[in-house]
Order: structure tokens, then sequence, then C-alpha cells
């Protein structure tokens, strides 16, 4: 017999915002001035928010916290395209994601201070807690995009994920459970090159981590994840399919972590002062004020009153967090299962 080729993929690439702040504009997605000012003032605030976590966690005043310093647009211009009523399961390094859905930031404060009471989801969110083991949030965005259909919701399900969480069982198993279905889901993977201390050519042999979506029969896209425009452009399309019934997508934000994985990890070992460095030219908030200034957007005043407003919001959600009376140690027995242990018992009365 003849060899046949087959070709298998064909992946979708998108650039609108470049590092220096021109915009393809056959490309710009339908925003407002207004709305373009809503992106570039959560942009602050997300990384307001992420710069006074990382000083708290330093004075001993909060847990290990993992940055989200270089990944904000993939993450604000991703969460923009959704709506309130649909569903987010995250990872651990989506506070962008949160900030943008109006969770309470002093309920992510308190979180990361290590009450649990902080993930406590409130009434118009449907946001599920903060996942620290790699990939198994995946399965839960899957189930929840199947309950969507079943019950006719014209929902989109949004799933975050890192480029290591691709290399993880779970992730396979949703993916394809995904694309058999036709689910109402959009997985979105911050590609930020290291999955901790793993480089990602070292994890995956994928020339793109976009084209893993083809192997279970739907489409994956790859943006430049530094550029909001182009990550709402490719997550609002992608919303719009999952609430039509046109199924799942794939979108893979290439970007970069510039800090370490967590403040219980020194990246310094691992990588180059070059790399980042270079990284930092490619700064999601400084590409957006570059756009904004040439378009008339932005000035030194403006930039004044966003700072000051972040400031304010941050430094006012710690005080509340760190206001809060803490939970009881006896909780950690109360809320684990319906009817307590002997042994659970016996523990609870020693403290």
């Amino acid at each position: 017999m003849p060899e046949i080729i087959i070709e298998t993929f064909n992946i979708k690439r998108i650039d609108i915002l470049d590092e220096k702040g021109n915009a393809d504009k056959s490309l710009m997605p339908a925003l407002s001035d207004p709305e373009i000012k809503r992106m570039y003032e959560v942009l602050t605030l997300a990384r307001t928010f992420d710069h006074h976590a990382l000083s708290l966690q330093r004075e001993g005043r909060m847990g290990t916290y993992a940055s989200i310093l270089g990944q904000e647009a993939s993450q604000i211009g991703s969460a923009l395209a959704l709506e309130k009523s649909d569903w987010v399961f995250p990872s651990f390094r989506e506070m962008g994601v949160y900030i943008t859905m109006g969770y309470p930031l002093h309920m992510l404060f308190q979180y990361w201070g290590g009450d649990e009471r902080g993930v406590k989801c409130p009434d118009g969110l449907n946001i599920f807690p903060v996942c620290v083991p790699v990939g198994t949030q995946t399965p839960h965005a899957a189930g929840a995009a199947m309950a969507a259909r079943y019950k006719g919701d014209k929902i989109a399900v949004a799933c975050y994920f890192g480029d290591g969480g691709t290399s993880e069982g779970d992730f396979h198993e949703s993916m394809n459970m995904a694309g058999v279905f036709k689910l109402p889901v959009v997985f979105i993977c911050q590609n930020n090159q290291w999955a901790i201390s793993v480089p990602r050519e070292r994890q995956t042999a994928s020339k793109t981590i976009a084209q893993k979506a083809v192997g279970y029969g739907f489409e994956g896209i790859q943006v430049d994840g530094n550029d909001i425009f182009a990550v709402y452009k490719a997550s609002k399309e992608a919303v719009d399919k999952a609430r039509r019934g046109d199924g799942p997508t794939f979108i893979e934000c290439f970007t970069y972590r510039m800090s370490d994985h967590t403040t219980a990890d020194d990246a310094v070992r691992y990588r180059t002062k070059e790399e980042v460095d270079e990284w930092k030219g490619r700064d999601p908030i400084l590409r957006l004020r570059l756009f904004m200034e040439k378009n008339g957007l932005w000035n030194e005043q403006y930039q004044k009153e966003v700072e000051e407003k972040a400031k304010a919001a941050v430094d006012e959600a710690v005080k509340k967090a760190e206001g809060i009376k803490h939970p009881e140690p006896k909780d950690m027995f109360t809320y684990t299962y319906e009817n307590l242990t002997p042994r659970q018992i016996k523990e609870m009365r020693e403290l």
C-alpha cells in the first residue's frame, strides 16, 4: 500500500499587541475606551495585590504564596470574557482571575494567611476553591460542564492550569471527555515555561502545548499570553462557542513566570538572570500602558490615580483580613467528616 501522510494539526496563533504598544487593528477585539481602561486598572490592582502578598509572606504575616508576576494578562484577559454565572476552576496561581471576577480581596488574603474560610465562595460567583494538587481540577471542570449540558444551562466552564499540568493523567482524561461529549468547557493553560524547576522541553515533546487538543477532537489555540487583547479575543470566542453548544476549546497562553514558583522556591538555582530580564521587556502591563499612551488613554495623573486606588483597596483588604478572628483549632475536625471517628473525638478533646 502507498504511504499516506495525514496533516494532524494546524494550530492558530493570535498576536495583537506588540512589546512597543502597537496593535494590529484588523485583529483588535471590539473594546470601548472605558473597557480598555478597566483592563489596565484590574492589571494594576492584581499586581499591587501580588506585591503586598509577597511582602506579607516575607514579614511572617502570611503563608507560602504563589506569585502571578508576569502572568496577569493571561488571567485577566481570559476572566474578562466570563460572566459571573460561568463556572471557574482555578489552580493555585489564579489570583488575577479571582480579582477580575470580583472576589473579595480580603478573603484572598485570609486564605493565603492559612484560613480556609477565605475560599468559601460568596453568593453570586461560581469559583471553586484553590486547587494545589497539579491538574486535579480538570476532571472537576469537565464534570461541571457535563452537568451544565444535562441541565441545559447556557453557561461556560473555564479551567486554569500550568504547562506542567498538561503532563498529568487527569488533564488527558478531562480533555478526552470534553472532546467526546462536546462539553462547554474552555481549558486555559498558562504556559509560563517552567513546571516548578523543570523547563517545558523536559516535560513534554510537543512543539506547542495547544496541539494537544487535536488528539481529542477539538480546537487548540496559542496566544501571546502577555498580550491582553489576544488573550481576551481568544477567550471571548471560546466562551461564546461553549455557550452555543459547539464544544470545548484549549487555549495556550504563552507567557512567563517572572517570580519564583512560590515563596518556598528559589528560581535563581535553575534559570538565568538573562532569561528573566528578556521577559521583563515583554511585561503585559507595560505594553498595554504604551498602547494607551499612544491612543490618549494614559497620562501620569491617571497612573497616579490608578495606583493610589489599587493601594488603598489592598491596604483595606489586608486590614480587614487580619482583623478576622482566627478559626478554632477544633474546626479541623468539625468540617472533615459528617461523623467523627473515635480517634478524632479523643484528639479534639485534647485541644
